[in-house]
């Protein structure tokens, strides 16, 4: 506001410094005293003639000169100049000074932006960052929000990368925020039980367990929710139960689902790892079998595996189901060789390298 005043007053001082002389009189007095001064001198002349201090001739001569002089300002007094005119300077001073800064004032506030903050020359200088740390962008976000407590929509764009980042107590507060603010869902309520589950360092607790079973109540698909809680129930000790939740996720899902081999892998962990590997006609037929002759049939189920996927290396499933069979027969080696061929065989497809890395960390094979 003090730097408004500042403006005003420095346009006004220069309005009035040009302005001020049309609203100034004009030579209106200096005329008069001249034409009296004139016949003075007339009579003056008429004196020194009679007193004979100079001649006829010169008297003359003198009556002439001051007479054209009397003459020309009397002429100026009959017809002066549009300038004097002095109601129509200060109509002009007055417009000027009252016109010019309404105008300006109207400009700006059309044109300009009053109400935009603080631009220093130091942030002008520097070219635009776009490739700015996740923490700036974050830290950005948390500012907005402390002025914009109730944006929802920035606490759930927030929330998800403070999970992101590993700071879980936070996002759990942000996940509250965003369904305070910006309403109730399946997502956001499974969002919320992930982040309280990893604050508790991967522990499904009670109020994890509570949020995933109210994002069943919104979408009893979602497979977020579902997981979890097949989670809580092995960490329970209730295997059978973790893997009856999971069978029915991979019953439902999509063959393209982003999440089957994780799903697929934990129910190894639960159900034993030659059940995903096996059909049922062959589960069927092993339980009369010998030990060593079941160990035999697996062995050439997973050659056969082996080399079908050698032909076709798209199968991220059958990679993973390969894997986990070398570590069930003890070979770690041919299971760390197999994972680096199907890394080698899906590296032109970011979204089945994503999946595998996925599958292969929960096998126990990360990096």
């Amino acid at each position: 506001m003090t730097l408004w005043f500042v403006f005003a007053l420095m346009t006004a001082a220069a309005i009035f410094a040009v302005l001020l002389p049309l609203g100034l009189r004009g030579g209106t007095q200096t005329e008069g005293n001249e034409t009296t001064v004139y016949k003075d001198q007339l009579r003056e002349i008429d004196r020194d003639l009679g007193a004979g201090l100079i001649g006829a001739a010169e008297a003359d001569a003198a009556r002439v000169e001051i007479s054209r002089r009397l003459l020309a300002v009397a002429d100026h007094d009959r017809n002066p100049p549009m300038q004097s005119n002095l109601k129509l300077r200060r109509s002009a001073a007055v417009l000027a000074l009252v016109g010019l800064p309404v105008l300006a004032l109207a400009v700006y506030l059309s044109l300009g932006s009053p109400r935009l903050a603080d631009f220093p020359l130091a942030e002008r200088a520097r070219p635009p960052d776009t490739t700015q740390p996740l923490e700036t962008l974050v830290a950005q976000v948390e500012r907005h929000l402390e002025k914009n407590p109730t944006d929802g929509r920035g606490w759930t764009v927030l929330a998800p990368v403070l999970a992101r980042l590993g700071r879980y107590d936070e996002a759990v507060k942000a996940f509250h925020s965003a369904i305070s603010y910006g309403g109730d869902s399946a997502d956001r309520r499974a969002d919320l039980g992930e982040a309280i589950a990893a604050a508790a360092g991967g522990v499904v607790t009670a109020e994890a367990k509570a949020e995933f079973e109210r994002a069943l109540a919104f979408d009893a698909d979602q497979a977020k929710a579902n997981y979890y809680l097949g989670l809580a129930a092995q960490q329970d000790g209730r295997s059978a139960d973790a893997a009856s939740i999971w069978r029915a996720m991979l019953a439902k899902a999509p063959a393209d689902a982003p999440w089957r081999p994780l799903v697929q892998a934990a129910l190894t962990r639960v159900d034993g790892p030659t059940a995903p590997a096996l059909a049922d006609s062959a589960v069927a037929a092993a339980k009369n079998m010998t030990g060593n002759d079941r160990e035999a049939m697996i062995r050439g189920m997973v050659d056969r595996l082996a080399t079908r996927l050698k032909q076709n290396g798209d199968d991220v499933d059958g990679w993973l189901r390969l894997v986990r069979a070398y570590m069930v027969l003890g070979d770690r080696d041919k299971a760390i060789s197999a994972g680096a061929d199907a890394r080698q065989a899906v590296a032109n497809n970011a979204e089945r390298l994503r999946q595998l890395n996925e599958g292969l960390k929960n096998l126990g094979l990360d990096g």
